[in-house]
């Protein structure tokens, strides 16, 4: 009985350099919110903890797109 031939798997430079972009990224965004935090915590507490859950997900939107580039090539 012969073995089914399996994919030929071949490593793409995509990832490692998509880890290393979306690091990056988020140290970027990290500090930025961090550095509004100064502003921001002069304000109502309700409006501070509405601003901090949409800043807290708003990074979540292009991540999907990303990752799928990371993985196919593709942007979409």
């Amino acid at each position: 009985m012969t073995q089914p031939e399996k994919p030929e798997w071949k490593p793409t430079w995509r990832k490692p350099v998509g880890i290393l972009a979306l690091v990056i990224a988020l140290c970027i965004y990290m500090f930025a919110v961090a550095s509004a935090s100064a502003v921001i915590g002069g304000w109502h507490v309700l409006l501070q903890t509405l601003v901090y859950v949409v800043l807290g997900t708003i990074w979540l939107l292009p991540l999907r797109r990303f990752l799928i580039w990371m993985e196919t090539g593709r942007w979409g």
